[in-house]
């Protein structure tokens, strides 16, 4: 009996020796040396940490609650994780002491310093293929959140194959997130106050997501810094991108809310549901689309300060296709929409108030050019309608829900079709 037992020990204890090395798969950043005391850089422990994960073929670096100083950049190795503590997107409404910004003090947060006057520098992170960065706070300190912002370069870029930025606050960065030169990006729960550009999308080949990203003027709506993003912020732009998802996203006080342009790579087409933009200049800018179109449905935008206030401009360079469905538009804006170029642009089942702010006669809809699509809408001012003017292509007009009498002026000279819309009685 002794020695069988003897024998059965020997069996386990050789079976668990020939047992292979698990790699780790979790890297504590402060065990790299970092401290996150808003004071000691925490760049070369971080990148060390990042390497070693890499190294170990992936996994989680994981930054614990801490002020982590950040002199230089860093780059997220294919199939890591950089993580903070939080499980969902946090939220600070104004970071201040006695009017002047301080560090957080309740999670993950990363002080930036790198770059100041310098767009075109390397952005602070930069995630590649299957990386990740999750639950943290970027906060710049070096910016003035009551002086004109200075220019840093993006603070995330994504590139490669399936990078994903989650739950990560964007508190004050001057660019946010370039998701442009990858594949299938995944951005979801971001919210802050990018005060240039908030997310930028080019050159993307295979579907892009972008989910619940709010950008609100939580850190600072001072004057010089609400000037400043009012007329330079571009909250989304959209060039090159085939297929992309767009869901419940917001920006308040910029240039332009939403903008798609042309550039080398091409033009954008893809699916935006529950978008929303207010106090813009212009809600939704369209140079450029792609043929397929853009599928706006479920957009709330609201435009009403600034010299001209206009909540939908697509200029004389388009030529694709955009189609508004089950949208409103308000605020006392100079018009809803100018619309120009030979393309193609639609609005169905929209509810439009409040334009013509200063009682100029102006129409909701000015379309200069191209061809148009206004079928079952709500025109809820006694004010003129829709102009058509003399270059317009194509024209329906139908079924619309009218305030007042119809004042639908066409001067068009192309194949227009005006029928059925209810004016008041």
């Amino acid at each position: 009996m002794r020695i069988a037992l003897s024998f059965a020990l020997f069996l386990l204890a050789a079976t668990a020796s020939a047992q292979p090395t698990t790699a780790p798969t979790q890297f504590d950043v402060t065990q790299y040396g970092a401290k996150g005391d808003a004071q000691s850089d925490a760049t070369p422990a971080f990148q060390q940490a990042l390497d070693a994960a890499a190294k170990a073929g992936g996994g989680t670096v994981y930054a614990p609650k801490g002020n982590y100083l950040f002199k230089s950049h860093l780059n997220v190795p294919n199939n890591v994780t950089l993580k903070g503590i939080w499980e969902s997107v946090p939220a600070h409404n104004g970071i201040r002491d006695r009017g002047m910004p301080k560090p957080t003090d309740d999670g993950t947060t990363f002080l930036v310093t790198e770059g100041a006057g310098k767009e075109d520098a390397p952005p602070f992170i930069t995630l590649n293929t299957n990386s990740t960065l999750k639950g943290v706070c970027i906060y710049y300190p070096d910016q003035d959140p009551k002086e004109t912002p200075k220019p840093y370069p993006y603070a995330i870029a994504m590139r490669g194959k399936n990078p994903a930025v989650l739950d990560v606050e964007l508190l004050n960065p001057f660019n946010g997130i370039d998701a442009s030169q990858n594949e299938r990006h995944l951005i979801r729960n971001i919210s802050g106050q990018p005060l240039r550009r908030g997310v930028f999308v080019d050159s993307i080949y295979d579907i892009g997501r972008i989910e619940n990203v709010h950008f609100n003027p939580w850190w600072s709506n001072s004057p010089k810094v609400r000037e400043f993003q009012f007329n330079n912020g571009e909250a989304f732009i959209f060039a090159r991108t085939d297929w992309q998802y767009v869901l419940n996203t917001f920006c308040f006080g910029y240039k332009v809310g939403y903008k798609f342009a042309q550039t080398r790579a091409g033009v954008c087409n893809g699916n935006f549901l529950g978008i929303g933009a207010d106090d813009c200049q212009r809600a939704v800018l369209v140079e450029q689309s792609a043929p397929m179109a853009l599928l706006i449905t479920n957009g709330e935008f609201v435009a009403f300060n600034g010299p001209d206030p206009v909540m939908v401009e697509v200029t004389k360079t388009h030529s694709g296709a955009v189609r508004f469905v089950n949208c409103a538009f308000w605020g006392p804006c100079q018009q809803i929409a100018r619309i120009a170029g030979p393309g193609t642009v639609g609005f169905s089942d929209c509810t439009f108030v409040q334009w013509d702010k200063q009682r100029k006669g102006l129409p909701a809809l000015q379309i200069d050019s191209g061809s148009v699509i206004v079928r079952g809408c709500e025109f809820r001012e006694n004010k003129p309608q829709i102009t058509l003017a003399e270059p317009v292509r194509r024209a329906i007009i139908t079924g619309n829900l009218l305030t007042g009498p119809a004042r639908i002026t066409n001067n068009s000279k192309g194949s227009v079709v005006i029928s059925d819309n209810a004016p008041t009685p």
